[in-house]
């Protein structure tokens, strides 16, 4: 994983020196809708240490925003190179059964609260403003917070936040896509899917994997 990252640091350094001067920057900000895929459900389990009950998992919608750089590499096609602060996780609601705590299963909830660091890498075509786009992305978790919260007849019984961030792999390897529109005035909206190829937890003892959807508006200057 170092050896990808120096890489792809390398690369991104290098596109900026052969065209800084061509270069258009911009700041973009938005929603995510993040989740996990694979045995995510059994990773969050082991860090709550949960008995068997009836569960659901769902997105966690948060926030992200960053900047980027424009660099025009010729026709329709340019590469955009991003860093950006993105809040991802996901969620398990329902009848937790949380150990020596049976009776507040009926209204419990856990959120995996975690904030990363995500570096695009992108491939950009802008034919009359549609633009379409994909590359590859690494990400740094800088943070994770894993909040329990359950109640009783309306009463809040358990809040409780630990954190989580070693539990978690710090790197995260991966690619992103989707599609733009590129307004005259330098406003752009946009929807991506970022697709983590590393596996979430630090032990790889389970196959979770980050996936999530942003849409976000920009400005280029």
């Amino acid at each position: 994983m170092k050896k990808q990252i120096l890489l792809f640091a390398s690369i991104v350094a290098s596109t900026f020196a052969m065209a800084q001067t061509k270069a258009s920057f911009g700041l973009r900000a938005g929603v995510t809708s993040s989740t996990m895929k694979g045995d995510a459900m059994s990773s969050l389990n082991s860090l709550l240490d949960y008995t068997n009950g009836k569960v659901a998992t769902k997105p966690r919608t948060a926030f992200f925003g960053g900047a980027y750089a424009n660099i025009p590499v010729g026709g329709v096609f340019s590469v955009e190179p991003g860093v950006y602060y993105a809040e991802k996780g996901y969620e398990l609601g329902g009848e937790l059964n949380l150990k020596n705590m049976e009776f507040l299963g009926v209204n419990a909830k856990a959120q995996l609260q975690s904030h990363y660091i995500d570096m695009p890498l992108l491939l950009k075509a802008n034919v009359g403003g549609l633009e379409v786009f994909a590359g590859p992305q690494v990400s740094y978790l800088a943070k994770a917070d894993l909040r329990t919260t359950a109640g009783v007849l309306g009463f809040n019984v358990l809040n409780k936040t630990i954190d989580a961030t070693d539990q978690l792999n710090r790197w995260d390897a991966g690619i992103t896509g989707g599609l733009g529109y590129q307004f005259a005035n330098g406003v752009n909206i946009r929807a991506s899917y970022d697709h983590g190829l590393s596996k979430a937890d630090a032990n790889k003892n389970f196959d979770s994997y980050n996936r999530s959807f942003k849409v976000g508006l920009g400005f280029s200057f």
